[in-house]
């Protein structure tokens, strides 16, 4: 890395905050100006000092992404679903960048029918997304919607499937969420609030008439909640939902009366989580009803579906996150966490004898998929491990005999899995919590303390964030790196109460739970602070911003992809995409002790005059979900605290959002950027 080269100094602005009487000047919030010329100047001069100072690895970055691209099959296709008398496959070309979906009807023999090639409609534009493809009930139309920006804004569209043609009715400026009524000429479909982006209306609409006579069939008023709109497995009904962080309500209609009036399934009531499947004269709902905090099932008639007239058919259980079900004909499906693991449990209707599918690893994941068939006995679910390439795997639920479908191929002759080893260790956080981590290395790895070891996590919303096997890691793994994903509190890895444990008020938990897996690896000769890499994105870059402030001296280099680092001022700012709707996850800091809380750890807050590790920061400038002036401003301030000569690159795609570059080549280069980072790190290190 070369030294001599002088950063971007930001120009400071100082702006006042005040808040409870408490002040804070933020001398970079003019960076918020998106228009601003001043602001795209300074963004570009980060990414050329970027770009300078890295020139040396630039033939480094192309080897990786080389090398990466090489293990990937280029001309591949998923397993092909039956929905509706239909075959469905998406499929990549090699050389191709985005994904072509098509189809055949009744069998597999059947001539295809291409009904989307993305590369050809993503010509002349620098960013590329179709999301929300719903076909009418007849299978001849297709709702399709499109965004060219990356701040998924979507442009909704009707495609002819017989006859090719794009039908006259065009939406703009909605969230891409469509569906079918029965009729083969009714949709429902969702827009947002133009400035917030928050999902907060369902309209009805009917094709061949204008969009502005379209009907408002629903609009939230509440701006903690969204809105989604979709049909339920069984086709019968339309289900508008709506949705905070706490609290649930479902509507109602019948998909064969798209003119009549939804009906409430249960009102919200703060707190009252569920969600609805319907089978046989009975709608079947997952919820937190009466303090079930890891969840249960219950049913209830179609004609009663107040919460007092639910029945229990599966019991909460204190050891057991209820997470999903999937229903057929014949079997109730079950997903389920224990213990951190997934487990799969079949309950055939009839009565018959309960059963589990078999997992022997401890750093699996295993997860049901595209089961849109209702008459099936065939349940298809995917695994994989840290060292496993995923399968997806058609299992019959009456003969127990399963037909692996498709397994992942790593290309280029040199995988082995039995070159690696994996591990699940647990370390011990602060207040006595027990951490699971789920780790993968080389089996010719020794407990020196010299290794390389990167370090992830997410923590928040209750995601939980299962192993996995990943083919561009390997590049890692082949170089001497151990990967670590630490299942800290704040996601629902061991259940709803590792999420409570790491929200609102108890959020320094997920940040404290990382350190203290941290530690560990360290203490148990995995690697040291000399070689100790760490990386998260969006609320995981909140989680990089934290403890870089805490314990800065554990790490070598940090990745922090699109942070969330401007906690307090982002969340007083109801105008910002998602903000009113987080409140039950971080807290609302228009309440004083939330505000205090938030300050405490917001790392632009928090940053002092230290040492800071080696930092690769990356954002986008149109990303919707967190905004690119937080890690621009916390790189900004950072720039005039750090007291030591590591290095600290802000790297925007100007071209993109949230998600990245669109196209699956284009973000292995965006990777390559990220390893060669952490590799070059080490050269210099050793």
């Amino acid at each position: 890395m070369i030294k001599n080269i002088q950063p971007p100094i930001a120009k400071v602005i100082p702006t006042v905050l005040e808040k409870f009487g408490d002040i804070r000047t933020d001398n970079y919030f003019w960076l918020k100006e998106r228009e601003d010329p001043e602001v795209i100047e300074y963004l570009n001069k980060e990414n050329e000092y970027y770009e300078a100072m890295t020139a040396h690895t630039k033939d480094f970055q192309k080897d990786l992404f080389e090398e990466m691209k090489a293990r990937i099959k280029e001309d591949d296709e998923s397993v092909p679903y039956l929905y509706n008398g239909y075959y469905y496959i998406t499929r990549f070309e090699k050389g191709k960048d985005y994904p072509i979906y098509s189809r055949k009807k009744t069998s597999l023999d059947a001539p295809e029918e291409i009904m989307f090639d993305c590369n050809e409609l993503a010509i002349g534009h620098k960013y590329f997304q179709l999301s929300g493809l719903s076909i009418s009930n007849d299978n001849q139309l297709a709702a399709y919607a499109v965004d060219t920006v990356g701040r998924r804004i979507y442009t909704l569209h009707v495609k002819n499937l017989t006859t090719g043609e794009i039908l006259i009715d065009k939406i703009e400026s909605t969230t891409g969420n469509s569906t079918w009524a029965n009729d083969n000429k009714t949709m429902f479909y969702t827009n947002q609030d133009p400035k917030t982006l928050r999902s907060d209306k369902v309209l009805k609409h009917v094709l061949g008439t204008a969009t502005e006579t379209d009907v408002l069939v629903y609009f939230e008023e509440d701006d903690t909640f969204d809105v989604a709109v979709g049909k339920e497995k069984s086709r019968k009904y339309i289900l508008i939902s709506s949705s905070s962080t706490l609290t649930t309500e479902f509507r109602t209609l019948l998909a064969d009366k798209p003119d009549g009036k939804f009906k409430v399934f249960q009102k919200r009531v703060r707190g009252l989580e569920y969600s609805i499947s319907y089978y046989g004269g009975y709608f079947y709902i997952v919820t937190n009803k009466d303090k079930a905090t890891n969840f249960k099932l219950m049913k209830t008639t179609e004609k009663l579906t107040n919460r007092k007239y639910w029945e229990e058919v599966i019991m909460h259980r204190e050891d057991v996150l209820l997470e999903d079900i999937d229903i057929f004909k014949d079997f109730l499906v079950v997903s389920e966490r224990s213990n951190g693991l997934n487990r799969i449990r079949i309950m055939p209707w009839n009565g018959d004898m309960e059963y589990f599918l078999p997992f022997e690893s401890e750093t699996y994941t295993a997860y049901t998929t595209a089961n849109v068939d209702f008459d099936t006995d065939i349940l298809r679910y995917g695994y994989q491990s840290m060292a496993t390439p995923s399968s997806l795997i058609d299992f019959n639920m009456k003969t127990k005999e399963k037909e692996v479908k498709k397994e992942q191929e790593v290309l280029g002759g040199s995988f082995d899995k039995n070159n690696y080893i994996e591990e699940r260790v647990w370390a011990t956080a602060k207040d006595g919590t027990k951490i699971p981590m789920s780790m993968v290395y080389h089996k010719d790895m020794q407990k020196t303390g010299d290794n390389p070891l990167l370090l992830y996590a997410y923590g928040s919303y209750g995601h939980s964030m299962d192993a996995y096997f990943s083919t561009t890691r390997l590049s890692l793994l082949d170089r001497g790196f151990i990967y670590v994903i630490a299942h800290i509190r704040g996601g629902e890895d061991l259940g709803r109460p590792w999420y409570e444990g790491g929200k609102l008020a108890k959020k320094k938990n997920t940040f404290t739970d990382f350190i203290d897996c941290s530690k560990y690896v360290i203490e148990h000769k995995y690697t040291s602070a000399k070689h100790l890499y760490a990386e998260g994105g969006s609320a995981g870059g909140l989680l990089m911003g934290a403890i870089i402030n805490m314990a800065p001296q554990l790490y070598n280099g940090i990745i922090a992809q699109v942070p969330f680092v401007d906690v307090v001022t982002t969340m007083l700012d109801d105008s910002i995409p998602l903000t009113t709707g987080e409140y039950d996850e971080w807290g609302n800091p228009n309440v004083k002790k939330y505000y205090k809380y938030m300050k405490s750890y917001s790392p632009y807050d928090n940053l002092k005059e230290k040492k800071y590790p080696n930092i690769y920061v990356s954002t986008g400038l149109h990303d919707s979900q967190v905004q690119y002036w937080e890690p621009a401003k916390w790189v900004a301030k950072m720039r005039t605290l750090k007291k030591d000569d590591t290095v600290l690159y802000l790297d925007t795609n100007m071209d993109a959002g949230h998600g990245g570059a669109s196209g699956r080549f284009e973000a292995l280069k965006e990777l390559a950027k990220e390893f060669s980072f952490l590799l070059d790190l080490e050269r210099i290190t050793n």
